[in-house]
């Protein structure tokens, strides 16, 4: 039935789909096996994509031509720009999907992709010989050759779901839990740890009482995610915000004797930063109110997904404490929050290709290394499928460092620093997000992936061209002087110290509280400028904004990572001996000797290895 593959990826959440993609459209033939050809990148939770720093690494991923951002540009229901009132670092695209819409695109646009076949079965064992990955057993029996192999199983690896006290085996609720192929790597050598996450009730809209909430409207001027193809939301849904109160936490006290989690049944560790409804009341007793969103669930349904409170308590409790919630005394439910627990692989046995070190050819990518969210899984399917592609082919390996992307920094902190709680992304796990904006994304990465094949020559030339317009536009302000007379009447408005001279634009731009379009309305011959090079230039003029404003902090921060980067050219073998290296710590020799890494500059980033450990290391190098 089956020819030899260049890859199979197993799973079609966000990390095997965007994967899947990757690799055949650089030219593999690639065979993508689910457990349900239904729920082909399924929103298991929240149905939203983005915000913080989520956001940046969704335009990173549709910048080197994957296909997330245009899925939900074409099936969201309301756009947010968070952030703001900050800078624009901290600027994060957010959006509302339509859940059922989301995944029928993403199936569309896969079927669509040459050289990519489907098949609908369970992955239990893998075919190896000689520490390389030769292809997958099924549970019905098929042996798939294959040149390498991704595994995307996300949730299911053993899953369990806890609801109070009961429990039962599944990925997802309704779904059942991938078995067998755990076990297949723990023989092989690999180390496999328990993890957990949660969701919380879906709720009937029709039985809300929106009027006591608080509406929150998507954006004015809805922007999107994808730098091309990209359609305008002109209508849009809104979400609404309640909080939680102190009957709804004493109802919810009265299930934790039941709960899996607090009585132990749940082994696995929780997620951090999206802990449940009783994690929350427990871990901070004084607070007498939670923040709840009520978000849609699409276009046509009336089902609504009530993020902040989700939880595996008894289902009984959880309705009981749900009916004290200002706006749901009336509320009906579709389906209980759950707990699920599921084994995932710690990502220091990856390299940074996100091949494993122990079997060749074959790569891990999304909650199997131990990361949460729906953008983290994507961004690292799209580089396991890219190097799953290139390793194949014989081509060098594609990697993006911590200054180029979210998407390094991810990838370096899986496998150098490890995790011990479900990983997710924040802004402040990049030191140079100034360099990684959510705006210049598509200038930072499309090169790059244009020359390995993969984003198009049309993404490309869109790329050279918003290039060139925001020099021409930056060039105009920073030589173009205007006179006080032009602009003290705007200035004094806006609360600003007036001219006593001519200026140049650039240095009313670099003002606190001056912005381009402020500039735009008051000086006609930038207007008359920016008005001849053409319509819907809003990104174009805001990028050159933000090069000019904070140009002094972009500057320090590129020679900071460019001084950083020479310590990442500085090879470190696979098989260093760093037991022998007495010099060096106790505790650096362990965690060198169990990461191995492949730099100096990875070395540097492993947690107790010291400065002093790494200037040992470069002398030893003769550096």
């Amino acid at each position: 039935m089956f020819n030899e593959y260049d890859v199979i990826v197993v799973g079609a959440g966000h990390a095997g789909s965007e994967a899947a993609a990757a690799a055949a459209n650089l030219g593999s033939n690639v065979l993508l096996i689910t457990m349900n050809m239904a729920n082909i990148a399924q929103m298991s939770c929240n149905p939203a994509m983005g915000g913080i720093a989520k956001g940046q690494i969704v335009r990173e991923i549709d910048a080197l031509g994957g296909y997330s951002g245009i899925v939900t540009d074409r099936t969201m229901i309301q756009f947010r720009m968070l952030n703001k009132s900050k800078g624009p670092a901290m600027w994060s695209p957010r959006a509302q999907s339509d859940r059922t819409l989301f995944s029928i695109e993403w199936r569309n646009m896969l079927e669509k992709t040459p050289n990519l076949d489907f098949w609908q079965d369970m992955v239990v064992g893998l075919i190896v010989k000689d520490n390389r990955v030769l292809g997958v057993h099924t549970s019905m029996g098929q042996e798939i050759k294959a040149k390498s192999v991704i595994l995307t199983n996300g949730t299911f690896l053993n899953g369990v779901i806890h609801i109070g006290t009961k429990k039962f085996g599944g990925g997802r609720i309704g779904e059942k839990a991938s078995l067998g192929l755990t076990e297949s790597l723990v023989e092989l050598g690999f180390e496999a740890l328990r993890m957990k996450t949660g969701t919380p009730v879906r709720v009937d809209g029709r039985s809300l009482d929106f009027s006591k909430m608080t509406e929150q409207k998507g954006d004015d001027d809805p922007k999107h995610f994808s730098f091309i193809d990209a359609p305008r939301l002109t209508n849009q849904r809104s979400c609404y915000i309640t909080y939680t109160n102190k009957k709804v936490h004493d109802t919810l006290r009265l299930g934790f004797d039941e709960s899996p989690m607090f009585s132990g049944r749940i082994e696995g560790i929780g997620p951090r930063y999206c802990p449940s409804i009783e994690d929350k009341i427990d871990r901070f007793a004084d607070k007498t109110g939670h923040q709840l969103f009520v978000e849609p669930e699409g276009w046509g349904t009336v089902e609504y997904y009530l993020n902040g409170f989700s939880s595996s308590l008894p289902d009984h409790i959880q309705f009981k404490a749900l009916r004290l919630i200002p706006g749901f005394e009336n509320a009906k439910i579709f389906r209980p929050g759950y707990a699920i627990e599921y084994d995932y692989f710690p990502p220091v046995q990856l390299k940074y290709t996100l091949e494993t070190k122990l079997i060749a050819n074959l790569f891990f990518a999304g909650q199997i290394n131990g990361t949460t969210g729906y953008e983290e899984a994507a961004a690292q399917g799209i580089m396991a499928g890219i190097n799953a592609h290139q390793i194949t082919h014989e081509i060098p390996e594609f990697i993006l460092g911590r200054s180029d992307a979210y998407i390094g920094v991810l990838i370096d902190d899986l496998i150098t620093k490890g995790i011990d709680e479900p990983y997710r992304m924040f802004t402040s796990r990049a030191e140079y997000r100034i360099l990684l904006r959510q705006d210049n994304a598509d200038t930072r990465l499309t090169p790059l992936s244009n020359k390995i094949g993969l984003a198009s020559d049309e993404r490309l030339a869109n790329v050279i061209a918003k290039n060139n317009l925001v020099a021409q536009i930056k060039h105009f302000i920073e030589t173009e002087s205007v006179s006080p007379i032009d602009v003290n009447q705007m200035l004094i408005e806006l609360g600003s110290m007036p001219l006593s001279q001519k200026t140049k634009i650039s240095n009313l731009l670099s003002r606190p509280g001056i912005s381009m379009n402020d500039l735009m309305k008051t000086i006609i011959p930038l207007n008359n400028y920016i008005s001849s090079l053409g319509k819907g230039l809003e990104e174009i003029i805001e990028e050159a904004e933000i090069l000019v404003k904070y140009e002094n902090y972009i500057q320090k921060e590129m020679e900071i990572a460019n001084k950083m980067s020479k310590l990442d050219h500085i090879i470190l073998h696979h098989d260093f001996d760093y037991k022998n290296l007495k010099s060096l710590s106790f505790e650096a020799r362990e965690k060198l000797t169990k990461i191995k890494p492949s730099t100096i500059g990875q070395a540097s980033r492993i947690s107790g290895v010291s400065p002093a450990d790494i200037s040992i290391l470069i002398v030893y190098l003769g550096r």
